[in-house]
């Protein structure tokens, strides 16, 4: 009987978790495969050749080299200040600490939209800091510095919120080592705390990428969607939609998602590593 009864209950168990991972299975088709598969099949159901019109055209190469500089500046900016902030807060402790933190994870609760307009308020024709700009010979806002200056804000917090654990996990023991053995900083910073953060700092890298190159409503907002201009690839994406070029629109979408796909490989791949690399320690 009690053998029964265990062989019940580990089959009514195989059966929940069957179910549960049938819905599971069937909410991310739904959300995200089915939706994904569309943008594609759109993008090449009449061949090749509208894609290929799309890329070659001067606007969408525009969108991609506006896309690739902003991204180009912005991800270099916040390594380093995230892995300057991660260390100062991962290896001190002083009053306003978690004041601080807060403030670094602002750009994950407010909206883009809102850092746009944050940021026309400020570096605006009728600004706060407009007038003074205008009188230096800067332009900010609908212009190369705009879009840059928000996609580093949107980004601001991956690389030192991806660091920081990484950095409490394995303390501090093996950098005063090295500083009593008469290491400079910069020696421990390369020899010692790099090979220890890399994952954790490769991955930080990924996301920040990811998220500089689809960034939209920050950069809508600053940008003022000037064709040929201050038009991002995302934008583009919305532009085209709008005016019916539908082949453009999900021929762009269709390079996103690529690119996205590709930042989730290459995120599984440091995983599995970073994984293996923990087990063979």
């Amino acid at each position: 009987m009690l053998n029964r009864s265990i062989q019940g209950q580990s089959k009514h168990a195989s059966l929940g978790a069957s179910s549960l991972i049938v819905m599971a299975v069937a909410y991310l088709a739904i959300v995200l495969l089915i939706p994904t598969s569309a943008v594609f099949y759109e993008a090449f159901h009449q061949g090749l050749q509208p894609f290929l019109d799309t890329a070659n055209s001067q606007d969408f190469q525009h969108a991609i080299q506006m896309t690739l500089v902003a991204t180009a500046i912005s991800v270099p900016l916040n390594t380093l200040f995230g892995l300057c902030a991660a260390w100062v807060l991962a290896r001190n402790q002083f009053p306003g600490r978690s004041l601080l933190i807060s403030i670094l994870d602002l750009p994950f609760a407010i909206s883009p939209v809102v850092v746009g307009l944050m940021l026309v308020m400020l570096y605006g024709r009728n600004g706060w800091l407009g007038p003074t700009l205008k009188t230096l010979g800067f332009k900010i806002i609908f212009d190369t510095p705009g879009i840059i200056l928000a996609t580093v804000i949107v980004t601001l917090p991956f690389v030192a919120r991806e660091v920081m654990p990484v950095l409490e996990e394995v303390g501090s023991e093996e950098e005063e080592a090295a500083l009593t053995l008469g290491a400079k900083d910069w020696q421990i910073f390369w020899r010692v705390t790099l090979p220890n953060i890399r994952w954790g700092l490769l991955y930080g890298l990924l996301l920040t990428n990811a998220r500089a190159m689809g960034e939209f409503g920050a950069v809508a907002v600053v940008s003022g969607n000037i064709v040929g201009k201050t038009e991002t690839l995302p934008i583009f994406v919305e532009r085209a939609y709008k005016n019916h070029q539908t082949e453009a629109a999900f021929g762009a979408a269709a390079i996103l998602a690529l690119l996205a796909l590709v930042t989730l490989v290459l995120k599984e791949l440091l995983e599995r590593h970073s994984q293996r690399h923990d087990s063979m320690y």
